[in-house]
């Protein structure tokens, strides 16, 4: 077998020491599943929490709330409670949070073409482990 190698375009301009902890968080958060499922749904107009949490189904109210908050304190979402009995509250991408739709989406459209390319890998690196070669 033969070691398989590909060129990676590297910026010109990489991030200074500081920035990478910063660049780091930025994509921790977008990078969760809740964070992207969220914004994909969001990415179709504003959401009532109820819907959020019906459409993107097993996630916990709990963890939707967290995913929430932490989008609205990154500029991503915007949360308006309208002053009704009982209070009606939606969430909306931003302008920042719109332009992260459209890699969101490049990202889900790569793993849905990837799946049986990443599946073969997967299944030929755990047959590779099993018989020692691995380590």
């Amino acid at each position: 077998m033969k070691p398989r190698h590909k060129e990676v375009a590297v910026p010109e301009e990489m991030p200074q020491a500081g920035q990478c902890a910063s660049i780091n968080a930025v994509l921790s958060r977008i990078g969760d599943k809740w964070t992207i499922l969220t914004v994909m749904l969001l990415a179709k107009g504003p959401r009532r929490f109820s819907e959020l949490k019906r459409e993107i189904g097993g996630v916990s109210q709990r963890m939707l709330t967290l995913t929430l908050r932490n989008l609205e304190r990154d500029g991503l979402v915007t949360r308006t409670v309208y002053p009704t009995i009982p209070p009606r509250v939606e969430y909306e991408l931003t302008r920042v949070g719109h332009s992260l739709r459209i890699p969101v989406e490049e990202l889900g459209q790569w793993a849905f073409a990837n799946l049986d390319t990443i599946a073969q890998a997967r299944a030929e690196f755990d047959g590779r482990r099993q018989e020692g070669e691995g380590g």
